[in-house]
């Protein structure tokens, strides 16, 4: 159940930013450690990545402004013209899923011990921290509305 508008702060706060970690983290931790996303990105090339990485940006605007009638973009704060609530939410979406890939040493454990050479390595984390980020969106932008 939503809030009445009356009653949601509109104004962007540190809050708002836990809110998204905590659901971009909570749905990026199991497929930040399966090996199917891992080989899912290592065949993927860089067209496909772009498009991921794009799809995770319509996910974001369409449940942040379009999904959340109570929320108007245009009475966001911005930062370059873009909303801050969603640069935030792009920050932690890529973010949180990069970061534990770098904690679960999950580069290092799917690709390195799988034969994938160094150039290759940096190149297939971010292709999978792409693909992560599609879930990790859903739910960082699930729990900044819910909340």
């Amino acid at each position: 159940m939503k809030r009445p508008r009356a009653l949601r702060r509109p104004d962007f706060r540190v809050a708002d930013i836990a809110q998204q970690s905590v659901g971009g983290f909570l749905l990026a931790g199991p497929f930040v450690v399966t090996a199917e996303v891992w080989e899912l990105a290592a065949g993927m090339n860089w067209i496909q990545a772009a498009v991921t990485a794009a799809l995770v940006g319509l996910i974001g605007y369409a449940a942040l402004y379009r999904a959340d009638t109570g929320r108007d973009v245009d009475e966001e704060p911005d930062l370059v013209g873009i909303p801050t609530r969603f640069v935030s939410l792009m920050t932690v979406s890529f973010g949180s899923v990069l970061l534990l890939a770098l904690i679960f040493d999950a580069p290092q454990t799917f690709l390195v011990e799988g034969g994938i050479g160094d150039g290759a390595v940096v190149a297939t984390t971010a292709k999978a921290v792409a693909v992560g980020a599609v879930f990790s969106v859903v739910g960082a932008a699930t729990a900044d509305s819910v909340f």
